[in-house]
């Protein structure tokens, strides 16, 4: 078992200090977040720091990056107050890693990579049409972290948009069935596999699969 410390860390170089960092929490959703900004050009951006807040109401939020360039997402949500997470799966992943790169703020990721902007009457923000599992959110807050200078970006949930055959009766989501991917590092995806479920734990009872 190899032990890293601090000063390890701290002299990495960047790139791979990045890739151990982001490795840490283990594999997390890999999402594209829509937006689109107040002269109307829309945005993709993959994020993978997305959390469960609360459910009821039902709450999300992720982290946006430092400002020390301009963060076209951050600033699109700001202005128009929403925005949407589009789950991947492997067949649109080639164009949804290319949406990392730097675009200049006038060109549509949409048109950059080819996937096709969908949008819901009455909400401002482009779905991904090749998504099968989308989600639309509000701005509640946008909260600084001092520390490393990112901000939590909280949402509160108003649309959802997914097949009904990959509602679980429970009201649970079929990760597994839609083909969601998750990610770690800067580069490097996964392909969930068929979950276990356990039972409800309560003080004095063992668990059981069901």
């Amino acid at each position: 078992m190899e032990t890293i410390t601090l000063s390890d860390i701290e002299e990495m170089e960047l790139l791979a200090r990045v890739q151990f960092a982001t490795s840490l929490p283990g594999a997390k959703p890999i999402s594209l977040i829509g937006t689109i900004g107040s002269e109307g050009t829309t945005n993709l951006a993959p994020f993978s720091s997305v959390v469960h807040l609360g459910s009821s109401p039902c709450l999300l939020g992720m982290v946006s990056r430092p400002d020390s360039v301009n963060r076209h997402t951050a600033a699109n949500i700001l202005a128009t107050g929403c925005w949407t997470i589009n789950h991947l799966h492997p067949q649109i992943l080639p164009a949804a890693h290319q949406c990392s790169a730097r675009y200049p703020q006038e060109t549509s990721e949409f048109d950059a990579v080819g996937l096709s902007p969908l949008f819901h009457d009455g909400f401002a923000a482009p779905f991904v049409s090749e998504s099968l599992f989308r989600i639309g959110l509000e701005l509640l807050e946008m909260i600084p972290i001092p520390a490393n200078g990112t901000q939590l970006i909280i949402g509160k949930v108003v649309l959802v948009q997914v097949p009904s055959a990959f509602r679980h009766d429970h009201g649970g989501i079929d990760l597994v069935g839609l083909d969601c991917l998750a990610s770690t590092a800067l580069d490097t995806y996964f392909q969930l596999r068929a979950p276990v479920r356990m039972s409800y734990a309560k003080p004095g009872v063992s668990p059981t699969r069901i």
